[in-house]
């Protein structure tokens, strides 16, 4: 080193350990050295700053009534058995108080009615930010229960005609056909197209594909005459959630649809979206 780097490193070096990653540095060199020398120590210095910075966001930019939240990333998979731990999260800021509500409240605006809104909204900035809640984050944020972020949720989207990004929708986890049910019905009953579909209910093509898939085998299944119990062996469902498919074919028959042509069609317009480079 020469003579004025080493002047330099004398004079500013002691600077460093003045921020937090410094003296997290110098921490871990006297109170750890058993973890490494530097290099180690950097990777596991910028990997804490990182987390912090995804924890413990900036507040100064906070309107009064937002809060910062941490939830699941969006675009991680879900998967059976996957603990929190392995899964990816991501910071949000939630809007709990909105500068309208006290205007709704003075004007007599039913508080249900608030509440109401009050769900689908953080939902809502909670996607849009990159991340998805469950039912339980939400009850936890807006002091209610969580049976009751569902009723609200089912009602919010009754009233919509759209579905409301969940974390039990977006990644496919529930065990129920809710939601199944709902892209299925718009594919089928409304006629709507895969694309608008799919912006409607905050699902991908793959997802959708599963969906059509799974309805296509338990109607092949039962048209080959074999029971529910059977049905579901053969494709892999719970036995509630083959009934609730069986009940929908009997819906959709009953209303004249052919079903082997709605299916079809609606397959190939997946294949034909997946196939366009700026698919949604």
């Amino acid at each position: 080193m020469s003579k004025r780097l080493a002047d330099h490193d004398a004079t500013y070096g002691p600077q460093e350990f003045k921020s937090f990653p410094g003296a997290l540095n110098a921490f871990f060199s006297q109170e750890c050295p058993q973890l490494g020398g530097q290099r180690t120590r950097q990777v596991l210095v910028q990997s804490i700053v990182e987390m912090i910075g995804r924890f413990y966001p900036p507040s100064t930019h906070l309107r009064p009534g937002q809060t910062p939240w941490v939830t699941v990333d969006k675009d991680e998979k879900g998967s059976y058995g996957k603990r929190m731990s392995q899964t990816r999260l991501t910071s949000v800021v939630l809007d709990l108080v909105p500068a309208n509500e006290a205007t709704e409240r003075k004007e007599g605006k039913k508080l249900r009615e608030i509440k109401k809104n009050a769900v689908a909204r953080v939902f809502t900035q909670a996607y849009e930010q990159g991340g998805c809640l469950t039912n339980v984050e939400t009850a936890l944020l807006l002091k209610m229960s969580p049976s009751t972020v569902s009723k609200y949720t089912r009602e919010w989207e009754l009233e919509h005609g759209t579905l409301l990004p969940r974390r039990g929708t977006i990644h496919d986890m529930g065990p129920t056909l809710t939601h199944k049910k709902e892209i299925i019905e718009r594919l089928f009953l409304q006629g709507k197209s895969v694309e608008q579909v799919m912006r409607e209910t905050y699902h991908s093509a793959e997802a959708i594909t599963r969906y059509i898939v799974a309805f296509k085998q338990v109607l092949l299944c039962q048209r080959k005459g074999l029971s529910t119990e059977e049905i579901a062996f053969a494709v892999k469902m719970s036995k509630r959630l083959v009934e609730e498919y069986q009940r929908l074919i009997t819906e959709l028959a009953s209303k004249n649809q052919s079903l082997d042509q709605l299916i079809e069609d609606s397959l190939g317009s997946l294949l034909n979206s997946n196939r366009e480079p700026n698919t949604v």
